[in-house]
């Protein structure tokens, strides 16, 4: 191995990462922000883009064409990381993602618009696996709970931020430029990898799962487009989605049974065989569910029954994401120091259901501080399990599955958040509908069919019964959205439980040293990853 490697390997060890290292980890940081940033900014971006572009029954498939690409790529791009070497394909994510930035902006309508942000999805799913995994190469476990924790703040940073750098770019230099920020940015985190990243060389000598990979793309695209269209574009039970459902269920069902049998699976199945790896999948899974779920329909309840202004929607979830940021910094020092981190997950747990329970109870005279402390339950919560799920999946496997375990742990929340914002949306949308026939005559119903698109002043231009009753319904939308989450975020709670504590190995020590958790084979005595 490099000696660069090992140098800045056993400095790790002693806690203090030479400079090249931390120069590598800025470079994450940033692609980190390059993959979140994006669909923030241009959530605030879009009603400007629809007003240039036109096409508003297209809509919904700027965000869809992002969304499915990032997760059908995303296991590609963990497993050509293992077999090729993680440096050139996560450099390549990057060029993919600056070229979709840069024709994103050059776009003259909504079809090529939708295409070229399929073509950024493609590279996104690569700079969130990449990050992953080049931290599970470069700090050896002991200590890389400290980084990923910086990540999961990176996150935050981003959910908070993103809107308002989206309006501000948008204002004063156009929605153009909220693709084309991405590229001196992208550029600085390239020439950084590229000068200062030393791994080992890789050169696979099998073929690529072209058929795993084309089975497991089908399925996932049909698992979101499910999710996304379904009770919005096309009824559930319509014909449209029974296809879906079919073609979906019987391409993962393919791909499970072809996994058995290629000769290098895009996702090995003997990986699950770790019961810790399997319970931070379901974790990640119900992180995912709840989160995006929680900054959907918390800016929502805030602007129409708190009447706060849509304009500071990033500022509205800062209780939440602040006690995000500081819980994963804490929770990843704290495991660098001990090398301990169950009481992680499952103080994860019982903090995220109690605080979905919490605002489960708002009504229409909660207070913006009594939100905001249910908030802040909420986020302690899914502070203590964002990295350490992917601390725990990376410490489970071994190093040649080093990426693929970064991809799946990503994709199950990819596709948990795909299912929350989907399954949470249709409850709440019922409940506000069944509301409004409760409590506003025909014409107040109909007046507040698209909910989501009533603003803080165009409420208060409704007539007062029908405004009163709007916000009773949307008071009743978000206590059955975030009532399912709590009894969602119990399955978290119950699976952290049965999570395996096996000391996290410091630089010093050898693979051998590091236990099993008891679900692999003998093999996985050596499961926690040595550092290259």
């Amino acid at each position: 191995m490099a000696e660069k490697t090992e140098a800045a390997t056993g400095d790790a060890g002693a806690g203090k990462q030479p400079r090249s290292v931390r120069v590598v980890l800025l470079a994450l940081m940033i692609a980190m922000m390059l993959a979140m940033l994006d669909n923030m900014i241009i959530g605030t971006a879009m009603p400007t883009i629809v007003g240039e572009l036109g096409g508003l029954e297209h809509l919904s498939w700027v965000v869809t064409a992002y969304t499915l690409a990032t997760a059908a790529a995303t296991p590609l791009w963990g497993k050509l990381g293992d077999m090729y070497g993680r440096k050139g394909s996560f450099m390549t994510s990057i060029v993919i993602f600056l070229i979709g930035s840069a024709l994103s902006g050059m776009a003259q309508d909504m079809g090529q618009l939708i295409g070229f942000r399929a073509i950024q999805g493609l590279g996104a799913g690569g700079l969130m696996v990449g990050v992953m995994a080049i931290i599970g190469d470069l700090i050896p476990p002991r200590e890389r709970g400290k980084y990923q924790g910086m990540i999961a703040g990176v996150m935050a940073l981003a959910m908070i931020g993103g809107p308002l750098v989206g309006g501000t770019i948008t204002d004063h230099w156009g929605w153009r430029w909220s693709f084309y920020i991405n590229l001196p940015l992208g550029a600085i985190a390239l020439v950084a990898i590229s000068a200062v990243l030393h791994l080992p060389k890789k050169r696979s000598q099998a073929r690529i799962d072209y058929l795993g990979a084309a089975l497991l793309t089908v399925g996932i695209t049909a698992v979101v487009l499910v999710t996304t269209w379904g009770g919005t574009e096309y009824a559930w039970t319509s014909a449209r989605i029974m296809e879906l459902i079919g073609i979906g269920v019987a391409a993962l069902v393919g791909f499970v049974f072809w996994q058995t049998k290629a000769a290098e699976p895009i996702l090995p199945l003997r990986i699950f065989r770790s019961r810790n790896f399997t319970l931070m999948s379901v974790i990640g899974f119900i992180v995912g569910f709840v989160m995006f779920g929680a900054t959907l329909f918390l800016p929502l309840y805030q602007q129409s029954v708190q009447g706060a202004s849509a304009t500071n929607s990033g500022l509205l979830l800062l209780p939440m994401l602040g006690a995000m940021l500081v819980t994963s910094m804490v929770a990843g020092r704290i495991t660098t120091s001990t090398g301990r981190y169950k009481i992680f997950p499952v103080a994860g747990g019982a903090l995220m259901t109690v605080g979905l329970f919490l605002l489960s109870t708002m009504d229409t005279d909660t207070t913006r501080f009594t939100s905001g402390l249910y908030m802040a339950v909420v986020g302690l919560g899914m502070g203590c399990l964002m990295q350490i799920t992917m601390l725990v999946a990376q410490n489970s496997v071994e190093m040649k599955d080093m990426g693929v375990a970064s991809s799946s742990t990503t994709l199950f929340r990819t596709l948990g958040s795909s299912f929350g914002v989907a399954i949470m949306g249709a409850l709440f949308n019922h409940r506000v509908q069944d509301t409004m026939a409760e409590r506003a005559p025909a014409s107040g119903a109909k007046a507040t069919e698209q909910s989501a698109t009533l603003t803080a002043d165009a409420l208060k231009a409704l007539p007062t019964a029908i405004r009163e009753a709007y916000q009773h319904a949307v008071s009743a939308g978000t206590h059955g959205a975030f009532l399912l989450g709590s009894v969602v975020a119990v399955l978290a709670l119950v699976a952290a439980v049965f999570v395996k504590e096996v000391p996290l190995k410091g630089a010093g020590q050898k693979a051998s040293e590091a236990p099993s958790d008891g679900g692999n084979d003998p093999a996985e005595a050596k499961a926690v990853p040595e550092t290259v």
